[in-house]
């Protein structure tokens, strides 16, 4: 039965994405992110997402509340509608619409050679970090995880890693195995470190504890490299800024425990930022 509601799920989406290629990015991406607030309230938990915002931002009104909920549903709506027009990112056309605040800092890791673990989170659209870093010459791997409709996810592969990275890791352990074989090839890694996972740690996360992806940690201990982290913000509806931060190098002695909360850290200072970029409907204190 779920087979047949992924496939008829599937074909709604081929077919908004060919009426968003007709239509172009700029009407594509405020029309998805009207029909999102109107339709994601549907497919997550607005209970959820108020929950999770009150419990990082304690002290937030309600209005302010459902002003971060519906920014935040439109953005989720322009990340999708903007999938089709991923490549045209990339290549000369839009990407101009993409400010790189640290590109510096790219290409000294590229001329350097050396790899790092970039880690951001579900900002803005959040795609175009490791299209920019791949862009910048960086061998790169990425982790992703695979969504749950077979359909769409062979679609959404094939978008990722031709327009993305190429090298896209699957979450879990076989997806660590082979990272760990790009490593000795000199590839970085880069990965949203704010779902939850089964297979991570609890860490401090807005002051509670939050099963949180040790991958970044394990890394940085068995290679003793640094840690990059990268910021992503929309403005002019269409337009991106990415700031690149300075490598963290942590000292050897470091557990992944420190490491994961010093992250975690990190990623609570780029929400408080522009709270509504950042996708609230992850079950993330579960």
């Amino acid at each position: 039965m779920s087979k047949v509601k992924y496939f008829f799920q599937y074909i709604f989406i081929i077919i908004l994405f060919l009426i968003f290629k007709i239509i172009g990015l700029k009407k594509s991406s405020r029309l998805s992110g009207k029909l999102f607030k109107i339709i994601g309230p549907f497919f997550r938990s607005s209970n959820l997402i108020h929950e999770n915002i009150k419990k990082a931002l304690p002290t937030v009104s309600l209005n302010k509340i459902t002003k971060i909920k519906n920014q935040m549903w439109d953005n989720y709506g322009r990340i999708f509608a903007e999938y089709m027009f991923i490549r045209k990112f990339r290549e000369d056309e839009y990407n101009k619409n993409i400010i790189i605040d640290g590109q510096e800092i790219l290409n000294k890791i590229r001329d350097k050679g050396t790899p790092v673990v970039f880690i951001s989170g579900h900002f803005s659209n959040f795609e175009l970090m490791a299209m920019q870093i791949e862009k910048s010459g960086i061998n790169l791997s990425a982790i992703y995880r695979p969504l749950n409709n077979v359909f769409l996810n062979k679609l959404m592969e094939k978008i990722r890693k031709n327009f993305i990275c190429k090298k896209q890791i699957k979450k879990g352990m076989s997806g660590v195995r082979e990272l760990i074989k790009l490593h000795k090839k000199n590839y970085s890694t880069a990965l949203m470190i704010d779902q939850r996972v089964t297979e991570g740690i609890k860490s401090s996360f807005f002051n509670q504890d939050a099963f949180t992806t040790t991958i970044p940690a394990q890394l940085v201990k068995k290679f003793g490299i640094p840690v990059v982290p990268i910021y992503i913000e929309r403005f002019n509806e269409i337009k991106f800024k990415i700031t690149v931060y300075e490598p963290i190098n942590f000292a050897e002695d470091s557990s992944v425990k420190i490491i994961t909360d010093k992250l975690n850290k990190i990623l609570e200072k780029m929400i408080l930022k522009k709270p509504e970029q950042w996708i609230w409907s992850h079950n993330r204190w579960k």
